[in-house]
């Protein structure tokens, strides 16, 4: 059954609110997945943050028409499901990693802001590190040198207290 015309605007409402705060999409064709598979990939795209959609092509252009995502407009063909995340790295990750598993589910394209990729692009995009890993290596670099001065400070009352403790044992001894 076809959605009347007010559930398409409410529709491509949604989509574009979605579209508003994001940092990219990512297209892949489902055909052929079942409703297990992409109920398991839904699971996964929620944990990750990332709006994942079944939509009509016709209304997801309008969605993202007058978007710095409007460049992909002539990717949408075909049964699409449309993965738009907040965090640039999060909805190809998880499209790219449900896909490494199922052969069924066929990355198309992506785009960020004004910025469309092809499917190799949309990989490579998924094999950068997320931006929780990138916070906390640079957490990790910017705590290191701290560490090393308490380090290098606590040295000093430590090889005082092993020297008195010498002494004292060499003094039982004798």
């Amino acid at each position: 059954m076809g959605l009347n015309l007010d559930d398409k605007k409410a529709v491509v409402a949604e989509v574009s609110a979605q579209v508003a705060g994001a940092q990219s999409i990512i297209v892949a064709e489902y055909r052929g997945l079942e409703v297990g598979d992409i109920t398991v990939l839904r699971a996964q795209a929620r944990k990750s943050g990332v709006y994942l959609r079944v939509l009509k092509n016709t209304l997801a252009r309008r969605a993202i028409t007058g978007t710095p995502f409007e460049g992909l407009s002539d990717k949408l063909v075909g049964p699409l499901i449309y993965g738009i995340s907040a965090d640039p790295v999060a909805a190809a990750k998880t499209l790219n990693e449900f896909a490494k598993g199922n052969d069924k589910l066929v990355i198309k394209a992506g785009a960020m802001p004004n910025h469309v990729m092809d499917v190799n692009g949309v990989k490579a995009l998924a094999s950068l590190p997320s931006r929780e890993e990138l916070l906390s290596k640079l957490l990790g670099t910017m705590q290191a040198p701290i560490a090393q001065f308490v380090r290098t400070l606590n040295e000093v009352p430590t090889k005082l207290v092993r020297g008195l403790a010498a002494v004292r044992d060499a003094k039982q001894a004798a």
